[in-house]
């Protein structure tokens, strides 16, 4: 960790904090999801620069140590996807491979998608190819205290998340959704009440890592989080039957919670994600949770390690 370097590349006025570790001139680019930062990639960036990779890892903007956006609540995700092309851009790369956990899988297809000079290939974990727009997430057929549903609406999980402090939202966070449930309140229910504060961190998560989210949480809040993905979720990208057409691979621990949503599994195991991505690869990690990259980091690290060289031939 101590040879990670850390620095702010300024991307159209905001200054965004980039984490980077190893010197080879294929580049690997790491987007993260929520409640996740650059760190979360800790075990995959120093893995892919012993493979001989240049690994890097961004907070978007309005995350972790990264500047917010001038306007957060017009944000939506098709911004994310700017900042990970004009990023590539100040940085001089040509060509990356790029990595998407959670939301970051978003933007990692979509700026394959729109930017294809721009990518070699895309992996993404715990969430397959999914076009904002209003059908994105059928909330219509979960009830109505889905945690997505609950965090769409302005001010709630503001005002849930606000009785806490930043500490403990996050570990309420990754305590639930390390679970195969989908996360849903009752009635006279908030999502943070679904924790029971006796239960323990999950064992791959320590303190030292709860300690680091939360110290760059302290500094950016939640805002910007809540609007991209949650908010901004159902706003069209302007983007008409897009194609991934570069070689991608995505990772699903099949005890992800994910596989609840309705239709997902039809989509990931039907293969009918490969209608938007031709060359999709799709492997399972059986006890693998919605963080499985933190779980199990030496196997997923083998995985994308194997994926990259694959490539590489």
């Amino acid at each position: 960790m101590e040879n990670i370097q850390h620095s702010h590349v300024e991307v159209k006025g905001l200054k965004l904090h980039v984490a980077e570790i190893g010197t080879g001139e294929k580049v690997v680019v790491f987007l993260h999801g929520f409640p996740e930062i650059w760190y979360t990639w800790r075990y995959q960036m120093i893995a892919v620069a012993n493979a001989g990779y240049r690994a890097i890892a961004f907070d978007f903007g309005g995350y972790g140590l990264s500047d917010h956006p001038a306007e957060p609540e017009k944000a939506t995700i098709m911004d994310l996807v700017d900042d990970v092309k004009d990023l590539l851009d100040t940085l001089g790369i040509s060509n990356a491979i790029l990595i998407g956990k959670d939301f970051g899988a978003i933007p990692a297809y979509l700026v394959a998608a729109v930017h294809p000079e721009k990518v070699a290939s895309v992996i993404t974990l715990g969430v397959p190819f999914i076009l904002p727009g209003p059908s994105a997430v059928q909330n219509h057929l979960l009830p109505k205290g889905f945690y997505i549903t609950r965090w769409q609406e302005p001010g709630r999980a503001e005002t849930d998340f606000g009785r806490f402090d930043v500490k403990s939202v996050i570990r309420n966070i990754y305590t639930l959704f390390s679970k195969s449930e989908v996360p849903v309140a009752g009635d006279e229910q908030e999502i943070m009440d679904l924790f029971n504060p006796s239960t323990p961190l999950p064992p791959w998560f320590s303190e030292e890592d709860l300690t680091a989210y939360a110290s760059q949480y302290e500094k950016s809040g939640f805002r910007f989080a809540l609007q991209v993905p949650y908010r901004s979720l159902t706003v069209e990208s302007g983007l008409i039957d897009p194609k991934v057409n570069v070689p991608a691979l995505l990772i699903m621990g099949e005890k992800d919670y994910c596989f609840n949503f309705p239709g997902m599994e039809d989509y990931i195991r039907g293969g009918v994600a490969k209608n938007f991505v031709p060359k999709l690869e799709t492997i399972y990690i059986p006890e693998g949770s919605h963080f499985v990259h933190e779980q199990f980091p030496e196997q997923v690290n083998k995985l994308i390690i194997e994926f990259l060289d694959k490539q590489s031939i």
